[in-house]
């Protein structure tokens, strides 16, 4: 299937995929839901609680597989899938999205559904080194977030802590590889970072959401693109007991 970024095939290699009934947990424009259907997946639930991604998704893949793919509005936390019914679960740039309480209650959805003896792949950028640029429109971001809803954008990971968060639910690392060394922060990924900055701007009176949109296309201008960091993928078994 065209479009399909080297990073999901490279995290997807080692699974098996064909056959299998799948969930890309944070679908968002649907890159995994694309791999999987790819690689042969007997069905794929692209879970998203976003309804413009849900549509994207549905749009760019939905074509031809409608008896391939569920597209489910709903949240991760709490989703409307039955217990242990998917063999192979997939997390592409998920976590760095999620603060750590969303994220261990993440992991308990996706290891409920999961079957026993099934697998996970969590794809995400580690933490950026200290003296990225990246991380000023990171750090901004955060900020804008924590004015409007009160918690951060972005929470970046280190491996071993995803590792540590879902073997607490049952899972156990079978393999870890580099998807990404350094990751391409072009200058679209920036501008998608300040984007975000002006929606939550929108949110806040004029004389604080103005210089704070501002500061979010000044410091990605500044910017430009940047090579920096890494992307790892994870690959997990839940175990059989």
């Amino acid at each position: 299937m065209d479009g399909v970024p080297e990073t999901v095939t490279a995290a997807l290699a080692d699974r098996q995929v064909e056959g299998q009934v799948c969930l890309e947990a944070g679908a968002g424009v649907g890159n995994t839901t694309a791999g999987l259907l790819a690689a042969g997946a007997k069905r794929v639930y692209a879970v998203t609680n976003d309804a413009d991604h849900a549509a994207t998704v549905r749009e760019r893949v939905g074509d031809g597989n409608a008896d391939r793919l569920v597209v489910v509005e709903a949240d991760l936390r709490a989703t409307p899938l039955v217990t242990d019914s998917v063999d192979l679960v997939t997390a592409h740039g998920l976590c760095n999205v999620l603060p750590p309480t969303a994220l261990d209650a993440v992991a308990a959805e996706l290891t409920r559904v999961a079957k026993p003896g099934g697998h996970l792949v969590v794809d995400d950028y580690a933490v950026p080194p200290a003296d990225a640029s990246v991380n000023r429109l990171f750090a901004l971001e955060n900020a804008a977030a924590r004015a409007v809803d009160g918690r951060p954008a972005l929470t970046f990971y280190p491996p071993a802590v995803l590792a540590a968060v879902f073997a607490d639910h049952g899972w156990t690392v079978e393999r870890k590889k580099t998807l990404l060394e350094p990751v391409p922060w072009t200058e679209a990924h920036l501008d998608a970072h300040a984007e975000v900055v002006r929606g939550y701007a929108d949110d806040l009176p004029d004389v604080v959401g103005g210089p704070l949109a501002a500061m979010a296309d000044d410091i990605a201008a500044a910017i430009g693109s940047e090579r920096t960091g890494t992307m790892d993928s994870l690959g997990f078994r839940l175990v059989d007991v």
